[in-house]
């Protein structure tokens, strides 16, 4: 697999790299209550967010897909993440061997449509360069706003599923 990181651009946004740089406001975005509320329902600590920020250059070389840091064009500042992942989740109905696409923001983020905008183009990469694959995302079955961003991205709702002993939507799509 090849651990190049393709560059995105929306009108927006720019998918990147991780970069070392956005590391301090990745450990503020993880540990804010609010984007975390539906992703493990608790903050992570900086030692937590440090094995997730390192986890998304090996998802690249080892599977040829993983997430992207998402820039704001106008700023060039760090406000969340998007892309696919592979992490072979103790779940039942399992989704491993999907592309599973997830997403958060930075609360100051929230409300501008850029989780549309950046799953879009994540989706959108995925067609061009896994087409055929199936897709997964999971999602609380509180969180309306990740459901209607997951909608707009053309995923659908699967089944519900148990997920470290709390219920969670399946939604999927091919790509």
């Amino acid at each position: 697999m090849s651990s190049e990181i393709p560059i995105v651009e929306t009108e927006r946004l720019i998918l990147r790299d991780h970069r070392l740089a956005d590391f301090d406001p990745y450990v503020e975005m993880w540990a804010d209550p609010i984007v975390t509320r539906f992703i493990g329902g608790k903050p992570r600590s900086r030692e937590e967010t440090w094995i997730r920020f390192l986890r998304h250059a090996g998802m690249w070389r080892h599977m040829g897909f993983g997430f992207w840091a998402i820039e704001e064009k106008s700023t060039g500042r760090f406000i969340g993440e998007a892309g696919f992942h592979e992490l072979r989740r103790d779940m039942r109905p399992s989704i491993e061997g999907t592309l599973e696409a997830g997403w958060g923001f930075a609360t100051d983020a929230h409300g501008k449509g850029y989780a549309t905008e950046g799953v879009a183009a994540a989706v959108a990469w995925g067609e061009a360069n896994h087409r055929g694959k199936a897709a997964t995302c999971i999602i609380d079955p509180d969180n309306a706003m990740s459901i209607r961003v997951a909608s707009k991205a053309g995923f659908r709702e699967r089944e519900t599923a148990i997920y470290n002993d709390v219920p969670t939507i399946i939604f999927d799509r091919q790509l």
